[in-house]
């Protein structure tokens, strides 16, 4: 098998895992912290699937971590299309999720202009949450390791 970067059972999976649980939480954080974001469906939603790629990621980085100390082997078929699906059912659920948090955020700044009438809204929040949410997806996988 070709030695690539991010593998399972890896130095740079486990890196990669952690990363990617690292933003996640990150994301929901900073979601929920925002006062009344369960009023708006797609941050609702972003904070459901940030929560799932962050318990997909930390369930993967303790394999990785067992792997490891054990010098186990995840490369079998059965495990590498496991984990080939779960990271393609997460991705498209975190980017859905992004995309629609972020048209939402675009829509109260720069359409309605919500966040200069009405300061009580957390638009920073909002916009800090959707950051993280797109660094998940887009800047962790294309990490150099």
């Amino acid at each position: 098998m070709r030695e690539m970067a991010g593998r399972p059972g890896t130095w740079s999976g486990l890196s990669l895992r952690v990363g990617q649980f690292v933003f996640a939480a990150a994301s929901v954080c900073a979601t929920a912290s925002a006062l009344g974001f369960a009023a708006y469906t797609a941050f609702c939603y972003l904070i459901a699937s940030m929560g799932l790629q962050a318990l997909w990621s930390l369930g993967l980085a303790c394999l990785d971590c067992y792997a490891l100390k054990f010098k186990k082997d995840l490369h079998s078929a059965v495990l590498v299309s496991l984990f080939v699906v779960g990271d393609w059912v997460t991705a498209i659920l975190s980017f859905a999720a992004a995309c629609s948090a972020a048209g939402v955020v675009v829509l109260f700044d720069k359409d309605i202009y919500a966040c200069k009438r009405d300061h009580l809204l957390p638009c920073g929040k909002f916009e800090l949450a959707t950051t993280f949410a797109f660094f998940l997806g887009h800047v962790v996988p294309h990490l150099p390791l």
